[in-house]
């Protein structure tokens, strides 16, 4: 059980000693994943950003979804989930995260560009993992950018999932595997949907450090 996204992000970060000093780029998924990947990169002392990855809602149930698609377009669909949607109603719903994805970039990264991917480790966080999908278009967007190495760091996620991302990445840092997983939010104490202010908040934090260090070499 973890306090907070603080108190996860601190645990974390020290299941990621290994990386530490070793120039990795600590990528998280907003808008959960922002204080953890802070509290990761920080202990690192890495570089770190956001990377825009959005589960691909059912019409009629929001909060559940049959896929994800990440900001290079990258597209991850769970075919059972999927199935029964028409092709017209999947590419709405693409064409309508693509927007929502343009303005977290706008919103969240400033409209700046990811930082550069190709030859480096790469560390994806999020606060929790539960079917995967954003995790797994976000991958995809890494593998087509050509990461040197590409690691999967959360606090939670389901033990099924956690096997399948192993996979296809070369590693999976996961501290919490519950035996009956329903919701990320079940590991922590205090949980609420983290408003755009607060990861802003958060970047701007990030940046003024990134600043000062700049200016003290």
């Amino acid at each position: 059980m973890f306090e907070n996204r603080n108190d996860a992000g601190e645990k974390l970060a020290r299941a990621l000693e290994k990386y530490r000093d070793e120039e990795a780029l600590v990528l998280a998924i907003p808008k959960g994943g922002v204080e953890v990947g802070y509290k990761v990169a920080k202990f690192l002392n890495s570089d770190f950003s956001i990377i825009i990855s959005r589960k691909l809602p059912y019409p009629d149930n929001p909060e559940a979804g049959f896929g994800a698609m990440a900001e290079d377009g990258s597209t991850f669909i769970i075919d059972y989930a999927a199935h029964g949607l028409s092709s017209d109603t999947i590419t709405r719903i693409i064409k309508e995260q693509n927007q929502e994805i343009k303005r977290r970039i706008t919103t969240l990264r400033g409209g700046k560009p990811l930082p550069e991917i190709a030859g480096r480790t790469i560390i994806l966080v999020d606060d929790g993992i539960a079917m995967g999908s954003t995790m797994q278009a976000a991958i995809s967007l890494c593998k087509n950018k050509k990461a040197k190495r590409i690691v999967v760091a959360s606090p939670v996620a389901g033990r099924s999932t956690t096997a399948e991302l192993a996979e296809i990445v070369d590693e999976v840092v996961i501290l919490e595997k519950p035996v009956f997983f329903r919701a990320v939010a079940q590991v922590y104490a205090n949980w609420y949907d983290v408003p755009d202010e607060e990861a802003i908040q958060i970047m701007e934090k990030w940046e003024q450090k990134d600043s000062t260090k700049a200016d003290s070499r």
